[in-house]
C-alpha cells in the first residue's frame, strides 16, 4: 500500500467487506485492534477483527492488508483461522475507546497563549478515532482523535454544548484509565444497522462491563430483540444489571415464550417481584407459560399468535399477517377462535395457511375456509411428539388447545430448535461455530508478533 494513504475513521470501517486478491469475500470488518503506548506516542494499530460467513471472528495483521478504499479492505489471501482472543496489551477500537470520556490539555487556536500540552483538562467524549499508514512503512497507527465537548471550559471562552473538534491524539489524554460509566452511543451509532442477533454476537464480545453498559443505553423494545438472541448466562448478567423497573419493561417487550424462559433462570423471590411490576396483561401470559412443564407445547409456546374471528376477511388476516415485527414462523398461518380473541380464547375452530389466503379474494371469510384436518396439541405434549408432528405435517407452527378447546398459543418451529440443540448452542454459535468453508487459501500460522501478527 503506497504511502500517503489517506487517514481513515475507524467508525466507517465496521461492517465492511474484506476480500482476497481473487475478489472472493472472506468476511466482515467487525473492529480494529491497537496497542497503546506510554506518553503521548500514538497508539500502533495490529490489525483488524473480521467475522468470516461462519461468524467465527478471525485476526487479520495490518501487514496482510494491501489496500483500504473505497468502502472494502484487500488482503493477501493468507489468513490465520483460529478464533480470535484478545490480548491483554490490546484494545479494540469501537469497543472500548468509542464513548470514553477523556480530557483535552492541548487545544489548538483556542487558549492563546498557552504552552503546547497545557490546556484546560476540559472533559470531552470520543465519538471516532482515525489511523493513518507510516511513510515508507506497512505499520499503520491512530493519528486523531474526534471529541465533543460537554460543558463549558474553565477560564476560557464559552463553549457551546455538543461542539465538535478534531484534535491529535497527542491532545488528549485518559485512554489508559479505567471508565466506569463509560457511555455507548457512538458504538450503537456505529453498529445501528446490525440484526438483533449480529448485534447480540457484538455484545458477547465486549466486557462484562461494555455489555452492561451498551445494554443501558440500547432502547427496550431493541434490547428485548437482542436479548432474545443472547446466551441464557449472558441473558441473566444483562438482566440483573438492570433497574428492577427497567427490567420489567424490557420482560413486556420481548416475546412472551422468550421472557419466561429469561424469568425461570431467576431466583424465585426475583422472579414474582418482577412480574409484579409488570402491566398485568403482559405479566398474566408469563404466569401461565411458567407453570407449564419446560419440554412441554405448553412451556415451548407463544401466547401470541394471529387469532380471528370467523366472520373475519381474507384482507383482515392478510393486513394481520403483513405486520413488520411478526416473526415469519407466525406469519405462516392464522388461528381462527370464537370470542374472545386474546389466548386462552373462546372455541379453537380451526387454521388457515398463508397460502391459502393468498389464492382466495379478499372479502372471503376465513371462516369459509378453515382447515379443520390438523388436531391441535394439548399442552402437555411432550417435545419428541411435538417436533414429530411439525415434521409429519410439514408445518412451521402448531396450535396448542386445552381441554375445553380454547386456543392457549402456537408452538413455532425455532422454539423447537431451541430446545432440540444442545443447552449452550447459543454460546457455541458465539465462540465456536462449526467449520464452514470461506473463500481463502489454507490457512497459515502467522507466527511473529512484531511483524502485525494476533498470533491467534
Amino acid at each position: 500500500m503506497a504511502a500517503g494513504t489517506p487517514r481513515v475513521f475507524i467508525s466507517h470501517l465496521s461492517g465492511v467487506a474484506v476480500f482476497d486478491p481473487n475478489g472472493d469475500q472472506v468476511g466482515r470488518v467487525r473492529d480494529v485492534v491497537v496497542m497503546l503506548r506510554t506518553g503521548s506516542r500514538p497508539p500502533r494499530v495490529l490489525g483488524l477483527v473480521v467475522e468470516v460467513v461462519s461468524r467465527r471472528r478471525i485476526f487479520v495483521p495490518m501487514t496482510r492488508v494491501t489496500s483500504l478504499e473505497s468502502g472494502q479492505v484487500i488482503t493477501t489471501g493468507v489468513v490465520n483461522l483460529r478464533r480470535f482472543e484478545q490480548r491483554a496489551a490490546e484494545t479494540l477500537v469501537l469497543g472500548e475507546l468509542l464513548d470514553r470520556r477523556v480530557r483535552l490539555i492541548d487545544i489548538p487556536g483556542e487558549e492563546q497563549g498557552q504552552a503546547p500540552g497545557q490546556g484546560d483538562g476540559e472533559e470531552v467524549t470520543v465519538l471516532d478515532v482515525s489511523m493513518v499508514q507510516l511513510p515508507a512503512r506497512r505499520d499503520w497507527e491512530i493519528d486523531k482523535v474526534f471529541v465533543r465537548r460537554g460543558r463549558q471550559g474553565r477560564g476560557g471562552p464559552l463553549r457551546r454544548r455538543g461542539e465538535t473538534l478534531t484534535v491529535d491524539w497527542s491532545a488528549v489524554m485518559g485512554f489508559s484509565v479505567v471508565e466506569h460509566e463509560q457511555g455507548a452511543e457512538s458504538l450503537l451509532a456505529t453498529f445501528e444497522q446490525l440484526r438483533p442477533a449480529d448485534l447480540a454476537n457484538v455484545l458477547h464480545h465486549l466486557s462484562a462491563k461494555r455489555r452492561a453498559e451498551v445494554a443501558a443505553a440500547l432502547d427496550d423494545d431493541r434490547l428485548a430483540d437482542v436479548l432474545e438472541e443472547l446466551p441464557e448466562d449472558d441473558q441473566v448478567e444483562i438482566f440483573g444489571k438492570l433497574a428492577e423497573e427497567r427490567a420489567a419493561d424490557v420482560l413486556e417487550a420481548m416475546d412472551p415464550d422468550d421472557a419466561a424462559d429469561l424469568l425461570s433462570e431467576l431466583p424465585e423471590s426475583d422472579k414474582e417481584r418482577l412480574l409484579a411490576l409488570m402491566q398485568p396483561h403482559d405479566a398474566e401470559p408469563l404466569r401461565r407459560l411458567l407453570s407449564y412443564e419446560e419440554r412441554t407445547a405448553g412451556g415451548l409456546m407463544t401466547t401470541d399468535p394471529i387469532v380471528l374471528r370467523p366472520d373475519a376477511t381474507v384482507a383482515d388476516a392478510l393486513a394481520r399477517v403483513r405486520k413488520e415485527d411478526l416473526s415469519p414462523a407466525l406469519a405462516a398461518q392464522v388461528y381462527v377462535c370464537r370470542p374472545p380473541e386474546e389466548t386462552p380464547t373462546g372455541k379453537y375452530l380451526g387454521l388457515v395457511h398463508f397460502q391459502r389466503l393468498l389464492r382466495d379474494p379478499p372479502f372471503t371469510l376465513v371462516g369459509s375456509i378453515v382447515d379443520t384436518d390438523l388436531r391441535p396439541l394439548p399442552p402437555d405434549t411432550p417435545l419428541p411428539a411435538v417436533t414429530s408432528y411439525l415434521a409429519t405435517y410439514n408445518m412451521v407452527a402448531a396450535p396448542v388447545v386445552d381441554e375445553s378447546g380454547a386456543l392457549l398459543g402456537a408452538v413455532t418451529v425455532d422454539d423447537v430448535l431451541d430446545h432440540l440443540l444442545p443447552d449452550d448452542w447459543r454460546e457455541s454459535a458465539h465462540r465456536e461455530p462449526a467449520q464452514v468453508p470461506v473463500p481463502v487459501p489454507v490457512p497459515v500460522p502467522v507466527p511473529v508478533r512484531g511483524e502485525g501478527a494476533n498470533g491467534h
